[in-house]
């Protein structure tokens, strides 16, 4: 039991490397600009890159893994964080430290896509849920503490810190995955055949969508790169078609519970990304909150995800997947409704509660969603569906980053009869708009669980 336990917490801090290296480096953007002289723009880079490198390799990282064996590519993974991180230390000026963050969401990448398929090389069936959970428990924490880490170390001994931070941690992380990971059983035996194009076109048209959702570009060039988005998913697919190995194989999509699971995360994860972007300009411009207490207000969110991931994986292994599901929706659909209701009421106390059940609700979703999608998929495809699982969380994030925040900006600046000016307004249709993406993702996961009528004549 106790080499289970060490597993599990090398396992944990996989996935907290990637999900602190998200949100850590936000908070020395002001300090970046001014130490090296750059523009916000150019400064949004040390982001970006990180983001793209991340969204565009991430399928592939699990692929890979599938292929070379998880241990392998997974601890590979965690050095290369760890070799970027220092890179990213020693920068000596912006765009040095922005390769390096690219090379660090690389890393991000591989460790995001194989902690998950490496519950099942690690725990018991039965304790799959609880371990999903703890994962899921993990990454939200690493999320939270990211800002307030990234600002005290900043404080404490300047921006470097928040990079070394990280690559020494990722050494603690390797030096344990090395001790702790069971080897490989047939890794390296069989040839290898990696779908090169196939990566290339998917890289090229996430990249596109991430960018044309996280640049600040006009008309024409938004449109430019959603077409080469469009046109390299075209060519992706009729790659995949015909690859002797490919990167995603497209008749795994027809089963109902993965194409139903992988469309419902990337939903919620919209609805999660909203009272990121959106909760801050509320709470500063409505609830006339200073930037302490906004802070304050917004990790509630991220600690309820933290403390309801591990019953929520035990409460799957106990009732199953299907009904936690379930569970979770009601509680997004719930919190959703009443944030576009009660913060107009009762102030904070009734932000807090429906961030609460927003929150707590996606903990429970995510849960049931990953343990039972991984549940049905064959050990040697693992890594690649683990990928495709942490794509879609990280396209709905972009996407509730973008469109979530368009439709707030937008509608704070309308007048809309019945309802009140400004930010107010905006806050009330955002959440009614996220209150049916939750009713889209709970269709979506009932259609998963519908078993389709076979028509075929009986003899």
């Amino acid at each position: 039991m106790t080499g289970q336990r060490m597993r599990l917490t090398t396992l944990a801090l996989t996935m907290l490397l990637p999900s602190a290296g998200t949100s850590i480096a936000n908070v020395a953007l002001p300090t970046l600009a001014l130490e090296f002289g750059a523009s916000s723009q150019d400064v949004q880079w040390v982001v970006i890159a990180y983001l793209l490198a991340t969204t565009t390799i991430i399928v592939a990282a699990g692929r890979l893994g599938d292929m070379l064996g998880r241990r392998r590519i997974l601890l590979i993974g965690i050095a290369l964080f760890g070799v970027a991180s220092v890179a990213a230390t020693l920068a000596p000026s912006l765009w040095p430290l922005v390769a390096a963050r690219a090379a660090q969401g690389l890393g991000a990448a591989i460790m995001m896509a194989l902690a998950v398929a490496a519950v099942g090389d690690l725990v018991p069936k039965e304790r799959a849920g609880a371990a999903m959970g703890l994962l899921g428990s993990v990454s939200a924490v690493g999320t939270a503490l990211g800002p307030s880490l990234g600002g005290a170390l900043i404080a404490l001994s300047g921006w470097q810190a928040v990079f070394a931070c990280l690559a020494i941690l990722a050494l603690a992380t390797l030096v344990l995955g090395l001790l702790v990971f069971p080897r490989d059983r047939h890794a390296g035996h069989a040839p290898v055949e990696l779908d090169i194009p196939g990566i290339g076109t998917l890289a090229v048209s996430l990249g596109a969508y991430a960018l044309v959702t996280t640049l600040e570009v006009d008309l024409l060039g938004a449109l430019l790169m959603a077409a080469v988005a469009l046109a390299a998913m075209g060519a992706f697919v009729l790659i995949e078609r015909s690859a002797i190995s490919p990167l995603v194989q497209l008749g795994e999509l027809r089963d109902r519970a993965l194409s139903a699971g992988l469309v419902a995360i990337g939903l919620i994860s919209i609805i999660l990304m909203s009272t990121l972007m959106v909760g801050p300009f509320y709470l500063a411009q409505v609830l006339s909150l200073d930037p302490f207490a906004t802070g304050l207000v917004m990790s509630v969110g991220p600690a309820v995800a933290a403390l309801t991931g591990v019953p929520a994986g035990r409460l799957v292994d106990r009732i199953g997947g299907g009904s936690v599901a379930f569970i979770g929706l009601g509680g997004v659909i719930a919190g959703t409704a009443l944030m576009a209701l009660l913060p107009a009421a009762a102030g904070v106390s009734g932000y807090v509660v429906a961030l609460s059940s927003i929150t707590a609700g996606y903990a429970l979703f995510q849960a049931a969603n990953n343990t039972s999608v991984m549940a049905g998929t064959a050990g040697n495809r693992r890594g690649a569906i683990s990928g495709l699982l942490a794509l879609a969380r990280n396209l709905g994030l972009i996407t509730g980053a973008s469109v979530m925040g368009a439709i707030f900006a937008g509608t704070s600046q309308l007048k809309i009869a019945s309802l009140p000016a400004g930010a107010e307004a905006g806050m009330r249709l955002t959440f009614l708009v996220a209150t049916l993406i939750a009713l889209a993702a709970t269709m979506v996961t009932l259609w998963g669980t519908r078993q389709p009528v076979d028509l075929t004549p009986r003899s």
